[in-house]
Order: C-alpha cells, then structure tokens, then sequence
C-alpha cells in the first residue's frame, strides 16, 4: 500500500499561494503516480500572539480550499477547533483535523466523526502514543469511518520539543494509518519572540526515521519562501525540494 502523503501551507494566505502550492502537488502525483492531499488552514485558532496572523477565515477559507478541489483534483484536509465547524468544513474537506492541543476534546471528535470523513487526529504534545486509544475510542463510537493518528513530537522543557518514535508503533496497534507529522516535530513553540520558532533542517531525518519506526503517512507544511510565510515558516519546507524528498520516501 503506498504511504499517505499531506502537505501544504501552514495558513490560507491567497489564492496565488493555493494555486502556486496545488500545481506543484499535481506534478509530483503524476510524476511518483502518488495521491497527496492538499493541506492548508482557514483560522490558524492557537496562534502564540494575538497579533499573528490567523487566515481568511471559515466561509473565505472553505470557498478557496473547494476551488482548488475543484480545480485541480485534489483532496483536502483542513483542521476544525471548534464542533460548529465540522458540519460545514464537511462539505468541503475529505479529511478532518483534529489539532493536537483539542485532541480530547470529547464535543469536538464526536461532531468531527459524524460528518462521515476521515478524521485525522494529532496527538497532543502531553501525551503519549499508548494514551491515544481513548480519542480513537469517542471518535469510533460517535461513528466515524475511518481514524488516522498522527505524531507531532512531546513536550520537551520549555520551548522545545522531542520525538519518541516508539510512538509510532504504539499508535499502529490503535489504528492502522499513523501519520507522522514532520515540520511540526520539528517547532520550538513559542521561542520566536511571540511567535514559534523551529528548525527545518531537520525535516527529512523526521520522516526517515518515521519510516524506520513503520509510519505509514507523512504531513509536510510547505510554501514557495518559508521565511516570508506568516505562520510557522521556520519548521515549512520550501516547496520546491518536498518531490525530492518524497522520492526518497518511496
């Protein structure tokens, strides 16, 4: 079976940013005869600082995510933080994310799991693989189809974070689809001056390693200049080298 590959940018910036991302995901899939999902955020809700920036919101964001699915064939995963959400992001997305931080929050998982998508759910930075049986639980008994879980690392002190690939096997026995989540392992939260902080270079050893430990997706934030992105440029990879890597993935 071929690996799940999601990536993206962190945040709806413009349409220009969708569209210059979408083209470059629909080369790569039919060039590696792949299926990327596309992934970008409406409303970035946990944003560090209240002056960052947070996206065009969910009636603007979901009108620009369903023309790229329109446009170009792909699929979309976008994230929801509140259960109001989900019914409409329904509509659009193929795939609901449930972020890390709200990963237990019962309300949430339950409007996610009812909409009939996939729902993808991130493991909190506070717990670990083993503790993410009891969010799969709420979502399989609200109803839902089909359960992905994905690592995005653990809280490590302050400002940092680590990863225990052990994780990744501990969440297989939950679940058959463990994504892991290679950018934002990668963050320093909060230790950019208001905003997170984090080091891309260090992406590709995440997903090699992932590999290693059995993984069986992986989610990459990507952009054109990650260092002029407004969420999260720091752990983005620039668009251009993710083909490079996913052939290395393959």
């Amino acid at each position: 079976m071929k690996p799940i590959f999601i990536a993206g940018p962190c945040v709806i910036e413009s349409e220009v940013l969708l569209s210059t991302v979408a083209e470059e995901l629909v080369k790569i899939n039919k060039e590696l005869d792949i299926d990327i999902i596309f992934k970008a955020s409406f409303d970035k809700a946990n944003r560090t600082s209240i002056s960052s920036f947070r996206g065009p919101g969910i009636d603007r964001g979901l009108e620009m995510l369903s023309d790229i699915k329109e446009k170009y064939g792909l699929r979309i995963l976008t994230d929801i933080h509140e259960s109001w959400q989900a019914e409409q992001v329904g509509q659009v997305a193929d795939v609901l994310q449930i972020p890390a931080f709200l990963c237990r929050q019962t309300d949430l998982l339950i409007a996610a799991s009812r909409t009939g998508k996939v729902v993808n759910i991130k493991k909190a930075q506070f717990l670990s693989g083993q503790d993410m049986k009891y969010p799969v639980e709420k979502a399989k008994e609200a109803g839902a189809k089909e359960v992905w879980l994905t690592e995005r690392g653990n809280i490590y002190g302050y400002n940092n974070l680590v990863v225990d690939f052990r994780n990744i096997p501990d969440m297989k026995e939950i679940v058959p689809n463990v994504i892991m989540d290679c950018t934002h392992s990668v963050q320093r939260p909060g230790a950019g001056d208001g905003k997170t902080s984090g080091d891309r270079k260090f992406v590709p050893y995440m997903a090699m390693a992932a590999k290693a430990f059995g993984a069986t997706g992986y989610f990459f934030e990507i952009h054109p200049n990650p260092d002029e992105a407004l969420s999260d440029g720091p752990n983005m990879l620039p668009l251009y080298e993710i083909g490079k890597l996913i052939k290395r993935l393959i």
